[in-house]
């Protein structure tokens, strides 16, 4: 399921007060992973510190702290269980935790103290489907398919001037790395796709809110200009 643009696997469990996935495998462990509008909510995560000592967690407990440039917290457990498997990974790119939440991106691999216990907090998608829109509406989430290191926010110019920062900013930019622009003019799709030609660098996503428009613009690598359209 799509929410707002946030994905949302059918095949695993939500808990909304901690904002995390769970996902029962087939051995009677289960994975453990934050939600894809957190990620988008957070930005970049910088850093993961998994919790040292003990591995038998209560409900409610970290099993990990993570940190962006904007948020700050914990990766709670949904029920009582006991640690089997870390994540390892995260430590080294944090940014898995953004870029690939439900997949590589997992946290960590648990055992429930009590077989099948999915307490208080784990429930559905289509359970969840109300709250989840709640939230992403309160926070005014936006999930994009990578998550943007920079915002540009440029509002009252001409496409032109707007597109002069915007190639002084990709030129600063490390190949793969993403950035949102949103802007007010009302030519900025035509002028975007004029960009693109002229550049070589890609725009993954475009959306338009009321009067502004938002490109995710993602510096490619071996960028090949094509010539301007007729």
């Amino acid at each position: 399921m799509e929410l707002d643009g946030c994905p949302f696997p059918d095949d695993r469990l939500y808990d909304l007060e901690h904002e995390v996935w769970w996902r029962e495998e087939g051995d009677g462990t289960a994975r453990l992973g934050v939600l894809a509008s957190l990620a988008a909510f957070a930005g970049p995560f910088r850093e993961l510190r998994f919790r040292e000592g003990t591995k038998d967690l209560a409900a409610g407990r970290s099993v990990a702290t993570v940190e962006s440039v904007r948020f700050t917290g914990a990766v709670r457990v949904p029920v009582d269980a006991h640690v089997i498997e870390r994540n390892e990974r995260l430590v080294a790119r944090p940014r898995l935790l953004n870029d690939a939440p439900y997949d590589e991106g997992w946290v960590a691999r648990l055992r429930p103290a009590r077989p099948g216990d999915r307490g208080p907090f784990l429930a559905s998608i289509e359970a969840s489907r109300a709250a989840l829109e709640a939230t992403i509406h309160a926070r005014r989430i936006r999930c994009w398919p990578r998550t943007p290191e920079l915002e540009m926010v440029e509002i009252g110019l001409e496409c032109s001037a707007i597109l002069a920062k915007l190639d002084e900013e990709i030129a600063r930019r490390a190949p793969g790395e993403a950035l949102l622009l949103v802007t007010d003019d009302a030519t900025s799709p035509i002028e975007m796709v004029r960009w693109t030609d002229r550049t070589g660098h890609r725009v993954l996503a475009e959306r338009r809110e009321g009067p502004l428009y938002q490109f995710l613009v993602a510096k490619v690598a071996d960028p090949r200009p094509r010539r301007p359209r007729a």
